[in-house]
């Protein structure tokens, strides 16, 4: 009885991992009709502004949660350095100057690439090695996105632009993998904030202008402040979570709910019906994240004669990947 009751409750603690990732996911998918009403903004200024605000939110946050947050040391501030320039800084000038030269479904396609990057880098950095049904996993939840996203024109230096936000999107989950362990979701996500919004304000004020923020709109300030609270917040604390329990390989599935929600969003907001490839898209996405993340599934591939696919490079034969994941979700 007690080995039933701790599966169920690790089952449960895994369920609730990916729900908090999956809804990390939907907000950022959501975001994007959001974002769209910044276009016009001076960029670094109003990203500065939202980062800062964002940066304060998760201190007060913190306080009242009653977590402290360490200091960064050593090698620590590159990896945070790191995810604030590329995943925060670097990616919103890689989507801006992209979709000067393409069509805003190529980048998207090519950040749809994001897990299977993650799939195989995630546990290389972890110390295990990918394992294969991830991995087909990733290809699908890869190509539905592709397909509810669509495609679109570009020229070389959009293809260019859209590999910088493939590899800046996949650096914001790959380089949080060795500071989570002392710094957690909250210290991780406070931290990178703060850097990433400094980052921001300098540029900001190098090429925007000191007076750049009496530019922002009414309209602006309320699409900053939900990007703020909701995207930036709340949906890192979320991700940053599931990555710290299951993995930047397993979690890395998670980002095909992103292009879903944005196509529910633009649903609710726009009224426009998704066409027949969309609905396509949509279902090989769920058919991939039901493969990657299904435990029966995963219990019946990494059982019998080969069952070490995915499993710890220094682990036992006979411990599975799952099993250690399970083990991680517990010990969370």
């Amino acid at each position: 009885m007690g080995t039933v009751g701790t599966t169920q409750t690790a089952k449960g603690g895994r369920a609730r991992n990916i729900a908090a990732g999956a809804i990390g996911m939907t907000l950022v998918g959501g975001s994007v009709s959001v974002s769209h009403v910044l276009t016009s903004a001076p960029l670094f200024t109003a990203q500065a502004i939202r980062y800062t605000a964002a940066a304060g939110i998760l201190v007060a946050l913190a306080k009242r949660s009653g977590v402290r947050l360490q200091r960064p040391r050593g090698r620590e501030w590159l990896w945070l350095c790191g995810i604030a320039a590329f995943g925060l800084v670097l990616f919103n000038v890689a989507v801006v100057r992209g979709v000067a030269h393409a069509e805003p479904a190529a980048i998207a396609v090519a950040v749809a690439c994001v897990p299977v990057v993650l799939g195989v880098a995630g546990p290389l950095m972890e110390r295990r090695s990918p394992s294969h049904r991830v991995l087909i996993a990733a290809v699908a939840v890869t190509a539905g996105s592709a397909l509810v996203e669509g495609t679109g024109h570009t020229d070389g230096v959009g293809v260019a632009w859209a590999a910088v936000a493939l590899v800046c999107e996949a650096a914001f989950t790959l380089l949080a993998v060795p500071v989570l362990p002392r710094h957690g979701a909250w210290g991780v996500s406070v931290h990178s904030v703060w850097i990433g919004a400094l980052m921001l304000a300098v540029l900001g004020l190098a090429t925007e202008g000191p007076r750049a923020a009496a530019r922002l709109t009414a309209v602006d300030w309320a699409a900053m402040g939900y990007l703020a609270v909701m995207v930036t917040a709340v949906a890192f604390l979320l991700w940053y979570s599931t990555v710290a329990a299951l993995g930047a390989g397993l979690v890395g599935l998670l980002t095909g709910i992103a292009p879903i929600s944005a196509a529910v969003a633009g649903v609710v907001i726009d009224g426009r019906v998704p066409s027949l490839p969309v609905w396509c898209g949509v279902l090989v996405v769920l058919g991939g994240l039901s493969t990657g993340l299904s435990t029966r599934l995963s219990a019946r591939l990494s059982g019998g004669g080969g069952a070490r696919e995915g499993a710890p490079m220094d682990a036992p034969e006979n411990i599975s990947r799952e099993a250690v994941v399970e083990q991680a979700a517990r010990s969370s």
